[in-house]
């Protein structure tokens, strides 16, 4: 069997983690932590950079530093994981569901100046796939109403538009380094931002709302309870495990890179035969090469498609259920207008395999089943 993913690793990780073991610091914030946050904002541009036990507690410190209150409205797309619309939740918010772009997947620029009202105090655009949304246009209709941005960047790492990284534009950007990302600690994440009137905050709320940063720096000479605040900070275990990939993070994304190339242009001659559809990547977007992902006919005919790979031994997967058409989609939000592309284009999208060392002889059995499938030859 083929799997779709399998979590990346380099081979140097259980050193790294034995000498945090060593050093007995495995706790949150030691070295570790420290070296995989000094890397983020180095290679970013950024000028705040925390890790986080995951991309959902970095996106719920996110709504917490945006103030988001009971009846504020969030814009987002439904197309997303459940975290983005979590967060917001917790705080009380209404979710705003904003049609997608068939051709990226992204939030649809064009739409949100008319989505906005006097109670909206925030955007989510979601770079899915590591492929950048229109931030240009993004920011201009947030600076125009005076809202927030917070860049649901899960699967960004390592991408870019316009020369900028994703999660560096908005107020706020929020990683993952989940198992199935580009770079993992298994269960983990990091929240951005360049505003450093977040950043004694950001630091409270991460540390359960104690200035217990301030005081490791020697800047008080004891630390306490001086806000709201949850424990945000992962193991020193984890960033280890993180900081033998980061060391490697060109390589891996160029390994993965050269596995996207090899898809796009196996594949091309069904996309011109109109019998798949194929990712888009717009000019000014540098993509991660997060997934590798077509588009079938119909639902019918994914389903077909996968039943197909799964007995040729691959394992290939569908993404998002669109959260408004969720239970708690309906309880804590609307869509907003008419629902053109979410539902329609979520019920085509295919996810093929992708990771770390995935060989070419499994791209080319990949590429020959799908052809198969849609019975191409050679």
């Amino acid at each position: 069997m083929i799997d779709f993913n399998i979590p990346p690793s380099t081979g140097n990780e259980t050193g790294y983690i034995q000498q945090a073991i060593a050093q007995h610091k495995i706790c949150g914030d030691g070295e570790f932590t420290k070296k995989c946050t000094a890397w983020l904002k180095d290679r970013f541009t950024v000028s705040n950079a925390l890790l986080t036990t995951s991309c959902t507690h970095a996106l719920e410190m996110a709504a917490l530093l945006c103030g988001i209150e009971e009846g504020d409205e969030v814009l987002l797309p439904s197309y997303t994981f459940v975290s983005t619309a979590d967060a917001f939740v917790m705080r009380g918010a209404k979710l705003v569901f904003v049609d997608i772009r068939p051709d990226t997947m992204n939030l649809n620029e064009a739409l949100l100046e008319a989505a906005v009202t006097e109670r909206t105090k925030a955007i989510v655009p979601v770079h899915y796939a590591g492929v950048s949304c229109e931030m240009d246009a993004i920011l201009a209709v947030a600076k125009k109403h005076g809202l927030k941005v917070v860049e649901d960047a899960a699967q960004g790492v390592m991408s870019s538009y316009k020369g900028r990284a994703l999660g560096t534009m908005g107020d706020f950007g929020c990683y993952s380094f989940h198992e199935t990302k580009n770079y993992s600690m298994g269960e983990g994440g990091a929240i951005l931002f360049q505003d450093p009137v977040y950043a004694e905050k950001a630091e409270i709320i991460r540390e359960k709302g104690t200035n217990r940063s301030k005081f490791f720096r020697g800047q008080v000479d004891k630390y306490t309870w001086v806000d709201f605040g949850s424990s945000y900070l992962p193991s020193d275990l984890n960033a280890a495990y993180l900081w033998a990939q980061l060391l490697m993070a060109d390589q891996i994304n160029a390994d993965r890179l050269a596995s996207w190339n090899y898809y796009h242009e196996a594949l091309r001659p069904l996309q011109d035969r109109g019998l798949i559809e194929q990712p888009t990547v717009p000019d000014g977007c540098v993509h991660n090469a997060h997934m590798y992902y077509i588009k079938c006919k119909d639902l019918d005919e994914r389903t077909r498609f996968i039943d197909y790979m799964k007995s040729r031994g691959i394992q290939c997967v569908f993404h998002y259920i669109p959260l408004h058409t969720a239970p708690a989609g309906k309880r804590f939000g609307r869509f907003f207008g008419e629902d053109r592309y979410t539902t329609r284009e979520s019920e085509r999208l295919v996810r093929l395999p992708m990771y770390y060392k995935l060989s070419e002889e499994s791209l080319a059995y990949i590429v020959q089943a799908v052809r198969d499938f849609y019975r191409v030859s050679e």
